[in-house]
């Protein structure tokens, strides 16, 4: 099983807001996520954009999750530099 960190969308249309989730890779965009690491808001203002909860990251991560490229982005912002 592949299991990747990426974003599942909610909001309403031009008002969107995104979850960070951790996800079968082969399971659709909102489908049922394993686990739940925070926040992204594109809208909101700059320092309260992206929230999650880093140690949890971290085990995932260290456990051999894949980032998307979105979500590596992301946590590279906020200062969890992945590769």
């Amino acid at each position: 099983m592949s299991v990747r960190i990426r974003l599942k969308k909610f909001g309403s249309k031009k008002r969107p807001y995104y979850r960070i989730v951790v996800m079968d890779g082969r399971s659709p965009r909102d489908g049922r996520a394993l686990d739940e690491l925070g926040y992204y808001h594109p809208i909101e203002a700059e320092d309260r954009q992206i929230r999650f909860d880093e140690e949890k990251a971290r085990k995932w991560l260290a456990n051999s999750a894949q980032p998307s490229d979105t979500v590596r982005r992301l946590f590279n912002k906020k200062g969890l530099h992945v590769k």
